[in-house]
């Protein structure tokens, strides 16, 4: 029952996220846990987070070419659309 708590709790925090703290979410706790099993240690898990989480950045950022992230001036809200034509 814990462990599915856990994951429900981690599933609704994932939902409120942008694309990009989703990415860098995911990758950082896949990073974390093989890390953590490679080496069996904390600093294991804690470097393979850290790169983990860079590495997430990054790739979400490549598959979406020409997309852009815009701020709605009214509600503050973020949200992604195509870019303006000559821009990358």
């Amino acid at each position: 029952m814990k462990k599915f708590l856990l994951v429900a709790a981690a599933v609704v925090a994932l939902a409120g996220c942008t694309t990009s703290e989703r990415d860098a979410a995911l990758g950082g706790a896949a990073g974390a846990a093989i890390g953590g099993l490679a080496t069996g240690t904390a600093s294991g898990a804690v470097i393979g987070g850290v790169a983990g989480a860079a590495t997430g950045v990054l790739l979400g950022r490549a598959t979406r070419k020409g997309m852009c992230v815009y701020r709605d001036p009214r509600t503050l809200k973020r949200y992604t659309d195509v870019c303006p034509a000559g821009y990358y």
